[in-house]
């Protein structure tokens, strides 16, 4: 089946932190043209996977509208809801949900059984599915016995499997080397342009977004504006950006040390010790708050 539209219209998501109400997205809307391809991009903590998974079907909105096709997904009752994500969206995930215990086929086909397809037919898409991905010769494999490439490339055969319109990627290429990472990419750009699909990925890594057709960058749970694949080098320089922040955080830390030193050696006074620390210490503080903002863990 080919891709569908996905139309999302003044999205909120709000979730009950003991009494403190947080609002993971706050009237994010946004439109996706059936069969195209597009990257969601932005700082941990602003959204996207919330976005993913109510388009998804995975979780409920607080407020607003998600339409894919024809399918209002926000008026879905639950169990309207177990169609949908049966039928209508494949979910790619970073930690890629296979079952250990089954073989690459197996995972692949265990989608279609849950759909009540008959073993001929099965059979015949799992080999079709394990063409497309190039694992024919991995079929029988569990998913220790493969690559992390090959596993997600399994992951994306199983989303294939009922043949739906929509996949949502989640960090597809997070735990992925860089080599890995470019295969498991181009096959979700042949996916794309071969299939028909339409693919909505969230990704932090810059040269997987350019792979797209137009790049959404979310903050604080609103679209803040598109990108073209070519103009996403300012996330690079964002990466850059975050270096500096970091070599001044070490710099501060080598200044204190420093600081200790002359105080301990008395080259300083206590007052000038204190007032010199406290200033180094907010200076450093500023600068994790910072990255904390661009989603860097320190």
């Amino acid at each position: 089946m080919k891709g569908l539209n996905v139309k999302v219209k003044d999205l909120i998501k709000a979730y009950r932190l003991g009494k403190i109400e947080v609002q993971a997205l706050r009237g994010l809307t946004m439109d996706v043209q059936a069969g195209e391809l597009v990257a969601i991009i932005g700082p941990s903590g602003s959204g996207k996977t919330t976005l993913l998974n109510i388009i998804g079907g995975l979780d409920q909105a607080t407020a607003g509208n998600v339409r894919v096709g024809d399918t209002l997904v926000t008026a879905l009752s639950t169990t309207q809801l177990v169609d949908y994500r049966r039928q209508t969206v494949g979910h790619i995930f970073q930690t890629l949900n296979l079952i250990p215990t089954l073989s690459a086929a197996e995972n692949i086909e265990l989608s279609m059984i849950a759909l009540g397809v008959s073993r001929r037919k099965r059979s015949e898409r799992v080999q079709e599915l394990l063409q497309i991905v190039s694992l024919t010769d991995r079929a029988e494999h569990k998913p220790e016995e493969l690559s992390g490439g090959e596993q997600q490339r399994v992951a994306i055969a199983a989303a294939l499997a009922n043949d739906a319109p929509v996949l949502l990627a989640d960090e597809p290429t997070g735990e992925l080397d860089t080599t890995n990472a470019k295969i498991v990419v181009d096959y979700l750009v042949k996916v794309n342009k071969e299939l028909g699909k339409t693919i909505i990925m969230v990704t932090h890594d810059p040269s997987v977004a350019r792979a797209t057709d137009r790049i959404l960058r979310i903050e604080d749970g609103v679209i803040k504006m598109a990108l073209a694949p070519t103009e996403v080098i300012a996330e690079e320089k964002a990466v850059s950006y975050v270096d500096q922040l970091r070599a001044r955080i070490k710099e501060i830390d080598t200044q204190m040390k420093q600081l200790d030193m002359d105080f301990k050696a008395g080259r300083i006074s206590g007052d000038d010790y204190m007032e010199k620390r406290q200033s180094l210490k907010q200076t450093k503080e500023s600068l994790r708050e910072e990255l904390h903002r661009m989603g860097v863990v320190v």
